[in-house]
């Protein structure tokens, strides 16, 4: 214990203890009493009159913060939404055009089909009539045929008969021939 007290009146002397920079004695205490009580106040008077208005000013700079980061949340979930909206239109947007390209390729190929049929009925007309004019035309050359003949047989045979058979029975000849023409004539 001596030893202790030793150290402590070391302190109090003056000198300072082997290795430090200062003694600890009462001139120091009293010379860091005024800076000790102008801290205090100090701190007091700024306490009092800067801490509320920087606490206020922080607490409305954190208020300002927060309210920008709700806002870009809130404009991040608008920009989502938007942007989820948007894909949904370019989904259809696609399925309206590839129903357009469908439904185009299906009108597309009724069209076709349409228009191959009307030529087909068209062409299959065409050579019905065909059919039937050649068929007329077949009837009519063989009646041109008929009667060409028939003329030509009457000129021949009145040639014959002419130099063969005597006038009167030229006349009832003729007669007998035209009433077999007329005759045939009618029936056909």
């Amino acid at each position: 214990m001596i030893f202790l007290r030793a150290d402590l009146l070391l302190m109090l002397s003056g000198a300072p203890p082997e290795g430090h920079v200062f003694a600890l004695n009462m001139q120091t205490i009293l010379s860091f009493l005024p800076h000790l009580v102008n801290f205090a106040l100090l701190a007091f008077i700024l306490t009092k009159l800067l801490y509320k208005p920087v606490k206020e000013m922080l607490h409305k700079r954190a208020e300002r913060v927060l309210d920008q980061l709700n806002n870009a949340r809130d404009e991040m979930e608008k920009a989502t939404e938007l942007k989820l909206q948007y894909e949904q239109r370019l989904k259809d947007i696609e399925a309206e055009r590839d129903g357009i390209i469908d439904s185009a390729r299906k009108t597309a190929t009724d069209t076709s089909k349409s228009i191959l049929a009307d030529a087909k009925k068209e062409s299959d007309e065409i050579l019905a009539r065909a059919k039937v004019n050649i068929e007329l035309e077949r009837e009519r050359a063989k009646e041109e045929l008929r009667l060409h003949i028939i003329q030509v047989s009457s000129a021949m045979t009145e040639k014959f008969l002419v130099r063969s058979i005597a006038a009167v029975d030229h006349d009832r000849m003729f007669d007998e021939t035209m009433a077999e023409l007329e005759e045939m004539a009618w029936r056909n």
